[in-house]
């Protein structure tokens, strides 16, 4: 298929003070993923306002219920999924993934979040994720039939996921780091580089820029070219301007388009990740 995803990263960690147009309330969330699925966006990622890096690692289902709930009343083919906190001594993955657990046995998701391994994002911020976490996310979205979403900070990651009998759907998710120096820079011989890795594998991948624009550096082209799918939003984005999602969801569309590839609709990102 030539039809290319857009996933959209709505919040993370950015504040309203650097950019006030970032959601942040469920009902902010539910009214800014409604406008970028309009504007092609089938996967939806977003964060509460729970700690990622300190705390007990739990966060509480009931934020994304009453956030999704009405963009599935309205869209219910589109996919969403959660975060989740860091881990840390005496925090226990069971812990960490337990919302994703109740996101699923609520009917609300169909990718299940997988971390598979530890990276330094700047100061003091290590998100924390042992491989015996790995294998346990791995396992948990094939018993309750979700689709992987593996995020892939670094090569080392990579081999991890690879080395792993991951579930069938699995969205390989290169994050290249730009102004937050972590694992491979943006650039289309790094996208290469994670390419060689996964050659025959047969597994669908997209990419993001964290600290940065995939679009403006020319990754997202470069990943398009190459068959693969793409994840903006104001969780990744930094630069001197302060863009809404749905305007980035906008220029990711209009790049697949100018790069001769079709937007995946809510139906073909299904049969992708089937």
């Amino acid at each position: 298929m030539d039809a290319c995803i857009i996933e959209v990263a709505l919040n993370g960690t950015t504040t309203k003070a650097a950019n006030p147009r970032v959601p942040r309330s469920p009902a902010e969330i539910t009214a800014d993923a409604l406008a970028c699925i309009e504007a092609g966006a089938t996967i939806v990622h977003n964060h509460n306002d729970e700690p990622m890096w300190v705390g007990d690692g739990v966060h509480a289902a009931q934020p994304y219920l009453d956030a999704w709930r009405p963009i599935l009343a309205a869209h219910p083919r589109v996919m969403l999924y959660a975060t989740m906190a860091s881990g840390g001594p005496g925090i226990a993955i069971e812990t960490r993934w337990a919302h994703h657990e109740a996101l699923a046995h609520a009917g609300v998701t169909r990718l299940g979040l997988v971390d598979a391994g530890s990276v330094s994002l700047g100061g003091d911020r290590v998100y924390i994720n042992t491989h015996d976490d790995a294998r346990h996310m791995i396992a948990r979205c094939a018993a309750l039939g979700l689709a992987p979403s593996v995020s892939i900070f670094d090569p080392s990651f990579l081999r991890v996921a690879l080395a792993a009998p991951l579930p069938r759907g699995a969205l390989i998710k290169l994050y290249f780091g730009d102004r937050m120096l972590f694992g491979l820079p943006p650039t289309a011989a790094s996208l290469d580089a994670y390419l060689a890795m996964l050659e025959g594998t047969g597994r669908q991948w997209s990419v993001a820029v964290l600290g940065g624009d995939v679009v403006a550096c020319g990754l997202a082209a470069a990943a398009i070219d190459r068959g693969g799918h793409v994840r903006v939003g104001l969780e990744d984005f930094a630069g001197e301007r302060t863009p809404s999602n749905v305007e980035l969801v906008q220029e990711a569309a209009a790049l697949i388009g100018a790069r001769g590839r079709a937007v995946a609709d809510a139906e073909q990102t299904q049969a992708l990740l089937s």
